[in-house]
């Protein structure tokens, strides 16, 4: 009876499970699928769920514009460098907050804290005015500078939940064994810290690739937009005339894809993340 009753529970749970897993992937689906039709398919009343007779050609129309791949090359580079610099500041501070007792230490945490709590919105000025005056607008590494400075904080939080967990003990047993601090650290400590240092850069990359405001400050100039303010660009030039909702949705479609392909590869690495950076330590 109990058995009976357990796998009654796995399948209403699974069945469940499947409906939600729908109605998230469906949106979607549903962008792929309009990136596909014709305008025409898409403005009539009876909606069509499988692209049958589809093609590339709203893809093409993208692609013919030209402004595409350089905003393409643009989010790329700004990613690359905040990943890396982010994780790398990060991460020394995580070891030195999880491993080290030194004056100013709770102060420094405390700051960490109280600078998620700042909104956005109320340093735009102040951040357009910062790079303006050291001639970092229109720049990868201004708004680098600005994306690591908003993202570092909260990498810290995840990176010193992983650091915190690693028991100082096997660096010590290490050590008797032979070892100096930093061959113990390297070869038994950082190898732990990895998924760490994965879920962390995943965070840095998704919060860089989507962000859509700080780069419209600091980003006026169009030949240097990234993704985001290029898709804005791009859905108001479709609609000064009669809008191709093919073509914008096959425009969304180039801009999501590669974050939902990183996500789905890694998002096992990044949920352990996230939960460890917020219990452990």
């Amino acid at each position: 009876m109990r058995k009976r009753r357990v796998r009654a529970k796995t399948v209403i749970f699974s069945i469940i499970g499947l409906i939600v897993a729908i109605i998230w992937v469906f949106p979607v689906y549903w962008m792929i699928n309009s990136s596909l039709l014709p305008n025409v398919v898409l403005q009539d009343s009876t909606p069509t769920f499988v692209p049958f007779g589809g093609s590339f050609a709203n893809f093409t129309a993208v692609f013919a514009g030209g402004t595409f791949l350089p905003a393409l090359g643009m989010s790329v580079a700004i990613a690359a460098v905040v990943v890396v610099l982010c994780l790398l500041f990060a991460f020394l501070a995580a070891l030195a907050i999880s491993r080290f007792r030194f004056r100013g230490r709770s102060g420094f945490v405390l700051a960490v804290l109280l600078i998620q709590m700042l909104p956005a919105e109320g340093l735009f000025i102040a951040q357009y005015k910062l790079m303006a005056s050291v001639n970092l607008l229109n720049s990868v590494i201004g708004i680098s500078i600005l994306y690591i400075a908003a993202v570092v904080p909260f990498t810290i939080w995840m990176l010193r939940g992983f650091v915190a967990g690693i028991p100082i003990e096997l660096e010590e047993a290490a050590m008797v064994d032979g070892l100096s601090r930093t061959q113990a650290f390297l070869r038994i400590t950082f190898p732990l810290l990895a998924p760490g240092l994965v879920a962390s850069g995943v965070y840095a990359f998704l919060q860089v690739w989507n962000e859509f405001t700080i780069a419209l400050v600091v980003l006026p100039d169009n030949a240097s937009a990234t993704l985001p303010l290029w898709l804005r660009g791009f859905i108001e030039a479709s609609a000064s005339k009669a809008t191709d909702w093919g073509q914008v949705m096959a425009a969304s479609t180039l801009v999501a894809l590669p974050v939902i392909f990183f996500f789905l590869f890694v998002q096992g690495r990044m949920t352990s993340g996230l939960v460890s950076g917020a219990v452990k330590g």
